[in-house]
């Protein structure tokens, strides 16, 4: 296995420092590329009181590509689809590498939020 940049080992280790509120995101303990995520549904959403869980992988030229990013539970929600894959612009045409894994998940918690906003859909998702 390859040695992992700077920028992956300082996000990881943010993340299990300082942990987003609501979302728990562990590297696997055989590919640190991979993670296990866990997002709590938000209070005041049709999702609240669900666990949804995710898999995050960031491929080898990431940060310059957006990681990928889907769904394992099943969710009903018009910017997922039935496979899980996430329709959102930012890991899509609109990935920067100023972004960070913690700005991913905080993302997607936000969509749980507001499950019927349209401005988060990419054109390129149908």
């Amino acid at each position: 296995m390859s040695v992992l940049p700077r920028r992956i080992l300082k996000e990881t280790q943010r993340l299990m420092q300082e942990p987003v509120p609501g979302i728990s995101a562990k590297p696997d303990e055989g590919n640190a590329r991979y993670f296990h995520v866990k997002v709590t549904g938000p209070e005041d959403s049709p999702f609240e009181g669900g666990l949804f869980k995710l898999e995050l992988f960031l491929p080898e030229d990431y940060p310059m590509s957006a990681p990928k990013v889907r769904f394992i539970t099943k969710i009903y929600h018009p910017n997922i689809d039935r496979l899980g894959r996430i329709c959102l612009d930012i890991l899509k045409d609109k990935w920067s590498p100023a972004l960070q894994i913690r700005t991913v998940l905080l993302s997607i918690q936000a969509l749980l939020s507001a499950p019927k906003s349209r401005r988060s859909i990419s054109k390129r998702c149908s």
